[in-house]
């Protein structure tokens, strides 16, 4: 028997999903895939060097018949058929409540970009996650406000777990700190798979960080297994791959072939995608920076190239293309401020549903029914467009890494904003939160490492802002310093800028911020 160790502070009812059958399938996943999730982190570092070595990169000749080929995806379970508006958040009680009565048809459930790793978010997460699938989800806020769930259909639940680099220090396999991956996906099973059979539904999730088919086999070698040691028929699970990263974006054929038999759709990022083109591409040179980031809208021709072919590629193999996040949180105060950033929500959502996407993310339950308003009047009572093929589409390497062609240009308040952002919310990432609401947006981590990486890409290639001034380290300490004094959280704030300009003014370029962020909390 292994010797599996919490180290985490206690949490409350944790003991109801810490329990010992639940640790040691945890475990097993460990033992018999850890070794495979390590090869493959290695192998993304190889390919990176290899990236910036050449410059380049391609689809992969090596797979070129699982490209031609006619083959498809299983087909949807019934409750993953109509997936028009999936609302996104955290675990935490309340907030979970708020999306389970938002009325969209899916509630991501995030224990990724949207948490923080903070142990009594892990597990509290997983406590909160059972009480969803069983439906007793309630809570009273410090104010004594009750939120309870509503009388009415809820979405369907699609559970994210972290992506493979992370690791969970709280929970050791002799001595070993196991993947954060494996705790997520290994408890929610566990706890949840017989359950959300008994009652219609699934174990369904959103895979993050995929940068590869290869990894997407680990996945699927996992669905497998864990499948099998609980009796759970094979094909039961449902994935749906996040294609946020670039090399992701090379192989959609491949990672959509490797899960065939557990996959249910691809979706499309913004951010964290783009910040895998500066990490891929930080030795690349001028042809490789980007403008302000909110500059690089989706109808950029290297996002337009993306898109229609996640599009093209999802509904040529049977899987669902869902659209991005609309992040947008009304204001109570300023209707102005509501009117103009519903309008561009709705041409953005507009733009998805011409495209062909069967559904769109949104942060916010007031967003739901504009999103759901726009996809209505494309779908009519179709539960989605899958069988829209876009046999127009045509997109080659060239098209998807044409970051030059990006209209826009580095501008001084853009990088302000980026300063700001970053540092606000890693500010609160640390003090546990990790779905911010800054300047009417709900910001995760994603947001906080396109703003940090864009700062060091523009930083290490001279770039000129629209004021005449380049960005040096000296102008974002300046930034830094002005952006300190007017801010209203406390509590982290030192930690966060002494993280900041570790992440953004260093030599090396950190892979991830959340890796040493993560060695800054308890």
């Amino acid at each position: 028997m292994p010797d599996i160790r919490v180290t985490g502070e206690p949490v409350d009812r944790q003991e109801e999903v810490l329990t010992p059958a639940a640790l040691e399938f945890v475990a097993d996943l460990h033992a018999r895939f850890g070794a495979r999730r390590k090869e493959l982190l290695a192998r993304r570092r190889e390919r990176r060097a290899e990236i910036a070595r050449t410059g380049r990169l391609d689809f992969l000749p090596e797979t070129a018949e699982v490209r031609r080929a006619e083959w498809r995806v299983a087909p949807a379970p019934a409750d993953l058929t109509d997936r028009r508006v999936e609302i996104t958040g955290p675990t935490d009680r309340k907030m979970a409540i708020n999306a389970l009565n938002s009325g969209a048809r899916v509630w991501l459930a995030d224990l990724e970009d949207a948490n923080t790793p903070h142990w009594r978010n892990v597990s509290g997460g997983q406590v909160n996650l059972a009480d969803a699938v069983r439906r007793t989800l309630s809570y009273r806020s410090p104010e004594g406000k009750r939120y309870e769930l509503g009388d009415h259909p809820y979405p369907t639940i699609v559970m994210r777990p972290r992506g493979w680099h992370l690791d969970e220090r709280h929970l050791l396999v002799d001595g070993e700190p196991v993947a954060g991956a494996f705790v997520d996906f290994g408890l929610y099973f566990h706890h949840n798979a017989a359950e959300l059979l008994a009652r219609g539904s699934g174990p369904y999730f959103y895979l993050p960080k995929t940068e590869s088919h290869l990894e997407a086999r680990l996945w699927n070698d996992v669905f497998v297994h864990a499948q099998q040691a609980l009796g759970i028929p094979v094909g039961t699970v449902r994935a749906t791959v996040l294609i946020e990263t670039i090399t992701a974006a090379f192989e959609m054929d491949e990672i959509l072939y490797e899960l065939r038999d557990h996959a249910s759709g691809l979706n499309a990022g913004r951010w964290d995608y783009l910040f895998s083109i500066i990490k891929n591409f930080r030795d690349a040179g001028p042809a490789f920076v980007l403008p302000d980031r909110g500059a690089v809208t989706m109808t950029a021709p290297m996002m337009r190239a993306y898109t229609e072919l996640l599009v093209s590629t999802g509904h040529r193999r049977g899987a669902f293309a869902m659209g991005g996040m609309a992040a947008f949180i009304p204001s109570r105060r300023d209707p102005e401020v509501n009117e103009r950033a519903l309008t561009k929500v709705r041409e953005d959502k507009e733009r998805e549903a011409r495209d062909g996407f069967d559904g769109s993310w949104v942060a916010h339950p007031d967003l739901v029914p504009v999103c759901r308003e726009v996809f209505d009047r494309v779908l009519g009572d179709r539960p989605n467009q899958v069988d829209r093929l876009r046999d127009d589409v045509r997109v080659a390497a060239s098209d998807l890494l044409n970051v030059r062609a990006t209209p826009g240009r580095a501008t001084e308040q853009g990088l302000r904003d980026n300063v700001s952002v970053a540092l606000r919310y890693l500010d609160a990432w640390l003090r546990g939160s990790g779905a911010v609401g800054i300047n009417n947006l709900m910001e995760d981590a994603a947001t906080a490492e396109i703003s940090r990486s864009q700062i060091w890409q523009w930083l290490h290639n001279g770039v000129v802002l629209d004021t005449g001034a380049p960005v040096t380290a000296d102008l974002v300490r300046r930034i830094l310093d002005e952006t300190g004094g007017d801010r209203v959280d406390g509590g982290s704030f030192t930690e966060a800028r002494d993280l900041f300009e570790r992440v953004a003014l260093a030599d090396d370029f950190a892979d991830f911020l959340t890796v040493p962020a993560y060695e800054l909390i308890d």
